[in-house]
């Protein structure tokens, strides 16, 4: 089975006629399959709990090292389609992270590692921490800037930070500042995506579709992190818009 019918495939699961989620499906299922990685490339996750999902500080571990967020579920999906060229995943989310946070740490955690391709996903907890957009720009401008200048060649990925109305967001008003805090992050990423021309994956976008079709606590169960399925939303999204961008012939 090919990706474009395991995609397919996966639409159909939701039964019916065509939906709002068959409709994120098709999407991805469209263009190149495959991002043009080269044997050895390097791919560096950072971000905050949403990556991490407990990835394995021994990295000597190979059966926990990336943990089992959108990582795990890249690693695996690209190495059997492109088992011929080997590929490098590391995972370096550190659960409750904010941007300054991963700003505290991005030398040893970003720039020392040599990463051929960075995506970033962080947001969630300066959204919680009342962080305001200003200060959340200058901090992920100041990583970006740094992870460029130590590599200009460097193949950026810019995830949306996301919410969902379920779990303890489900109370009408507190939903509603935390979407409009979270909003407000969006558009920073949105800047940023387009000043360094970085791949950006609108995962806000994809969450907000599938919960049309079924209640948003399939997909997130506490307005915040993903369960595996919506995870696995981040990884079909992820992966469409970087081949999209980086097209394997």
């Amino acid at each position: 089975m090919n990706r474009r019918s395991l995609l397919i495939t996966g639409a159909s699961l939701l039964g019916g006629a065509p939906t709002a989620m068959a409709a994120v499906s098709a999407t991805a299922a469209e263009g190149p399959s495959l991002p043009a990685f080269t044997p050895g490339t390097r791919l560096l996750f950072q971000g905050d709990s949403i990556t991490d999902m407990k990835w394995g500080r021994n990295q000597k571990d190979r059966n926990h090292y990336l943990g089992h967020s959108y990582v795990f579920l890249l690693a695996a999906r690209l190495g059997v389609d492109m088992a011929s060229i080997p590929l490098d995943f590391l995972n370096r989310g550190h659960s409750g992270n904010t941007v300054a946070d991963l700003r505290k740490r991005w030398r040893q955690d970003a720039v020392d590692l040599n990463p051929d391709v960075l995506s970033v996903l962080i947001g969630t907890n300066d959204v919680a921490s009342g962080v305001q957009a200003d200060a959340y720009e200058a901090d992920y401008r100041h990583l970006l800037e740094t992870s460029r200048e130590a590599n200009p060649d460097l193949k950026l990925v810019l995830l949306d930070p996301f919410v969902l109305q379920s779990g303890p967001l489900s109370e009408e008003g507190v939903w509603k500042t935390r979407r409009e805090a979270t909003d407000a992050l969006r558009k920073v990423v949105a800047r940023l995506a387009r000043d360094f021309n970085a791949v950006h994956v609108k995962t806000q976008q994809v969450f907000d579709a599938a919960a049309k079709e079924v209640p948003p606590d399939h997909w997130i169960w506490d307005g915040i992190h993903p369960l595996p399925q919506g995870h696995e939303l981040i990884a079909r999204q992820w992966l469409h818009e970087v081949s999209r961008r980086w097209p394997k012939e």
